[in-house]
C-alpha cells in the first residue's frame, strides 16, 4: 500500500506536501484564486459600509439622537384651569367647580407594546374605572397614529379608592398618569339647565375647527347653552409643562411649569334665580293643570320673563327639563340613552328659543297693528263678531260660536273675536305687497333675535312668494283668501318662537321699539367671597330698534289688551282681573298638527303673553303649553305665577278663578 501512495505522490504535482489522509493533495487553481479575491474584496466593502454608518451615527448625527433620546424622557402635559362661575344678577352662584380626579394614558408609553398585550391593559384599566373598553382602545389606536404624545382621558371623575390603587401599581398600569382635575357643580340643582349648558371634551371635528383658538385634543369645551356661547371668557388659560418618565411611562420627576394656569372669568347673567325657579314650577304646574282639565296630551311647554325696557332676560324655563350633572365628568351611556328616548319629549331642547309654534290670538296684536298702520281699520270701526264666516265657499268658526255683536277694535282684542279678524285679514288679502308680513318681520317675526344664546330658531312668515317657492302643486302655490285669514289669527302655516312673541309684547308695552333680548349682563374677574366684581366686559346690547309704529295705534291696542285682562268680557279676566298689579295681556289657542303614541292630529297649544304693571311696565312674560288646551285655562295661570313672584304678591291673597276663553 504505501508504494502505491509514493506512486500517487509522485505524480501529484504542486508544492504541498503529500497527505496519507486524502488521495490527492490540494491544488491551488487561478478559480480558487479568483473566488478568495471576490469575497476579499467584498468582506472589505462591507467593513467599510459599517464603519461609515457607525462614524456618522456617533459624529455626523449624534446630537440629534441624543436629543430624541432625551425627548422619549420627557412628556409635555397641559393642566386644565379652572373655568370661571356662572352667576345670577344678584350673585347668586348657578354654576361653580369642585375638585376632581383625572385618568390618563400615555399613547406613546404602548407603541411597542404588542397589541394583545395593549388590549389586555386596556380592558383592565376599562374595567376599574368602569369605562368602555372599545371606545379608550379607538382613542388609544387613533392617537398612536396621529397624536401619541397627548394623552387620552380615560376618566375624569375617579373615586379615591381607584385612584389609589393605580398609584399602588403603577408597574402594572404603564402609561397611565393621575392628576388633578375641576368638574362643573351645579349649585341650584336642575334649574335652567337648557340656557346654562353643559362642558365636556373637545371632539375633533370641533379641534379641526377651532385650531386657531388655542385648544388641544383632550380639552373640555362648552358644547351648549351659555358654557358654549361664552367659553372664551369661562375656560381661562391652561397651563404647559413638563415632566421626566421612565421606560413604562411613570412619572419620575415634579412638574416643571412654563405656563400657570389661570382660571376663567365669571359671567354673570342677567338671570334672577328665584324668578327662574319661580317660572319652571309655574310649567310644571300648568301641565298638570291642562290634565286636571281633560287635557291628556299636555307634555311640555316654555316661558319668557323679559324686562320690557332693557332686553334683559329675567326667567328662560322650558319643560321637560334634565340634571345637567349627567355630564359631570364621564357621561354614562344609559343616561344619553335615558335623554334620547322617544317618551322623554326631547328635555335637552330649550323650546323658548327654539321650539316653534303657531302663535293663535296672541298674534292678533300684530294684526291690529299693522291694519291700523296700513289705514285699513280705524280704531273706532263696527264690525260684527259673528259665530262663523264663509270666505270663498269655506266656512271659518269663531272660538265662541255663539257670539252676534258689534265690536271696535280694543272690544275685539278683549273678546278675541276671530271674525272680526277675518274681516280685517280680506282687507290684507287685497294689498298685493302682503303688507301684515312686512310688519310682521319689522316686529321681530321670521328673524332670529340676536339673543345671546343658541341655536335659535328663526320661525316662519309665510307670504306668496314662499308658497310659490314651497309647495310643488299648483293648487298649493296660490295664495288664497284663507291663508291671509289663518295668518292674521296666527294660524296656519305661521310659526314663531316664545321669545320672538315674549319680545313683541315688550315693543308693544315700552311705546314701540324692538329691544335686544340677552342673558349676560357683565364678564367679570373672578373673586373671592365678599369681594367686589371687576366688570372686564360689560353687556352692551344693541339700541333698541325703533319700528315706526304710530303712538295712538299703541295706545288703541293697549288698551285692548288691558280690556282682555280685566273688562268683564276679556279672555284671561278671571285669572288677572283681581290681580293687585294692573296686568296687560292676551290668550291664544292654536291649533297644531302633533304626532303622539298613538296618536297624530290637531291639539290646542295653550299661550298667554302680557306685560305689567299697566301705565309703567317693566316685565313682559309669555308662555306656552304644549297641547295645553285654551289659553285662559293653562297658560294664564302659568303666568299668573310669575307674576305674583315677581311683584312679591302672596299667592292667595286676593281671588283668581279659570274660566274657559280662547
Amino acid at each position: 500500500m504505501s508504494s502505491t501512495l509514493r506512486e500517487r505522490g509522485t505524480r501529484a504535482p504542486g508544492f504541498l506536501p503529500p497527505d496519507p489522509r486524502v488521495e490527492e493533495p490540494y491544488r491551488f487553481t487561478p478559480q480558487m484564486a479568483l473566488r478568495i479575491a471576490v469575497l476579499g474584496v467584498l468582506a472589505i466593502v462591507v467593513f467599510a459600509a459599517l464603519f461609515f454608518r457607525l462614524w456618522a451615527l456617533q459624529v455626523i448625527s449624534g446630537e440629534r439622537y441624543l436629543e430624541d433620546a432625551r425627548n422619549n424622557q420627557i412628556r409635555s402635559f397641559r393642566l386644565l384651569a379652572p373655568r370661571g362661575s356662572i352667576i345670577d344678577r344678584d350673585g347668586a352662584v348657578l354654576v361653580s367647580n369642585m375638585p376632581g380626579t383625572l385618568v390618563q394614558i400615555w399613547p406613546a408609553a404602548l407603541d411597542e407594546t404588542p397589541v394583545f398585550e395593549r388590549d389586555r391593559l386596556l380592558r383592565r384599566l376599562s374595567q376599574l374605572l368602569g369605562v368602555r373598553f372599545r371606545k379608550v382602545s379607538a382613542t388609544v389606536e387613533e392617537r398612536l397614529e396621529t397624536d401619541p404624545l397627548t394623552p387620552v382621558t380615560v376618566r375624569a371623575d375617579v373615586s379615591d379608592l381607584k385612584a389609589a390603587y393605580l398609584m399602588e401599581h403603577q408597574s402594572e398600569f404603564p402609561g397611565v398618569q393621575i392628576t388633578e382635575t375641576y368638574l362643573r357643580r351645579y349649585e341650584q340643582g336642575d334649574i335652567a339647565a337648557q340656557l346654562l349648558g353643559y362642558v365636556s371634551e373637545i371632539s375633533a371635528e370641533q379641534l379641526e375647527a377651532r385650531a386657531g383658538d388655542g385648544y388641544a385634543a383632550g380639552d373640555r369645551i362648552g358644547q351648549t347653552g351659555i358654557e358654549a356661547a361664552y367659553d372664551g371668557y369661562l375656560r381661562g388659560l391652561p397651563g404647559l409643562g413638563q415632566v421626566f418618565v421612565d421606560a413604562l411611562g411613570r412619572v419620575t420627576s415634579e412638574r416643571e411649569f412654563s405656563q400657570m394656569p389661570e382660571s376663567g372669568e365669571n359671567v354673570r347673567l342677567t338671570l334672577d334665580a328665584d324668578l327662574q325657579q319661580a317660572a319652571e314650577d309655574a310649567l310644571a304646574y300648568g301641565i298638570r293643570l291642562a290634565h286636571d282639565q281633560g287635557e291628556w296630551a299636555a307634555d311640555g311647554g316654555a316661558l319668557v320673563a323679559m324686562h320690557v325696557g332693557t332686553g334683559e332676560i329675567l326667567a328662560m324655563a322650558s319643560n321637560p327639563s334634565f340634571d345637567p350633572s349627567i355630564y359631570v365628568g364621564t357621561v354614562e351611556q344609559r343616561d344619553l340613552r335615558r335623554l334620547a328616548a322617544r317618551g322623554a319629549n326631547y328635555p335637552t331642547l330649550n323650546r323658548a328659543i327654539a321650539g316653534v309654534y303657531p302663535p293663535g290670538s296672541t298674534f292678533k296684536p300684530i294684526t291690529a297693528l299693522a291694519a291700523l298702520e296700513e289705514g285699513l281699520l280705524a280704531p273706532d270701526e263696527i264690525i260684527q263678531c259673528t259665530g262663523k264666516e264663509v270666505i270663498d265657499g269655506q266656512t271659518f268658526m269663531n272660538w265662541d260660536p255663539y257670539k252676534n255683536e258689534p265690536m271696535e277694535l280694543t272690544t275685539a282684542l278683549a273678546n278675541s273675536c276671530d271674525t272680526y279678524f277675518y274681516d280685517v285679514a280680506l282687507r290684507f288679502y287685497q294689498r298685493p305687497d302682503s303688507p301684515l308680513q312686512r310688519w310682521s318681520r319689522k316686529m321681530g317675526f321670521g328673524g332670529t333675535t340676536g339673543v345671546d344664546l343658541g341655536p335659535e330658531e328663526k320661525g316662519l312668515v309665510p307670504t306668496p312668494a314662499w308658497r310659490e317657492r314651497t309647495f310643488e302643486s299648483e293648487i298649493d302655490k296660490i295664495w288664497t283668501s284663507g291663508d291671509s285669514v289663518q295668518l292674521a289669527i296666527g294660524q296656519g302655516d305661521l310659526l314663531v318662537t316664545p321669545l320672538q312673541m315674549t319680545r313683541a309684547y315688550a315693543m308693544i308695552a315700552n311705546g314701540g321699539k324692538l329691544v335686544e333680548p340677552h342673558l349676560v349682563k357683565s364678564v367679570e374677574e373672578p373673586r373671592n367671597e365678599g369681594e367686589a366684581p371687576v366688570v372686564i366686559r360689560p353687556y352692551t346690547p344693541k339700541p333698541a330698534q325703533e319700528v315706526g309704529i304710530d303712538p295712538y295705534a299703541l295706545r288703541i291696542v293697549q288698551e285692548g289688551l288691558y280690556d282682555a285682562t280685566h273688562a268683564p268680557y276679556g279672555t284671561s279676566q278671571s285669572v288677572f282681573g283681581s290681580f293687585p298689579v294692573e296686568i296687560a295681556g292676551k290668550t291664544g289657542t292654536a291649533e297644531k298638527f302633533v304626532r303622539l303614541p298613538g296618536f297624530a292630529g290637531l291639539r290646542d297649544q295653550s299661550w298667554w303673553c302680557g306685560y305689567g304693571p299697566y301705565t309703567k311696565a317693566e316685565i313682559a312674560v309669555c308662555a306656552v303649553i304644549e297641547n295645553g288646551g285654551h289659553g285662559g285655562e293653562a297658560a294664564a295661570p302659568v303666568a299668573l305665577q310669575v307674576f305674583e313672584h315677581y311683584f312679591d304678591v302672596e299667592p292667595g291673597s286676593y281671588s283668581a278663578t279659570i274660566q274657559e276663553s280662547d
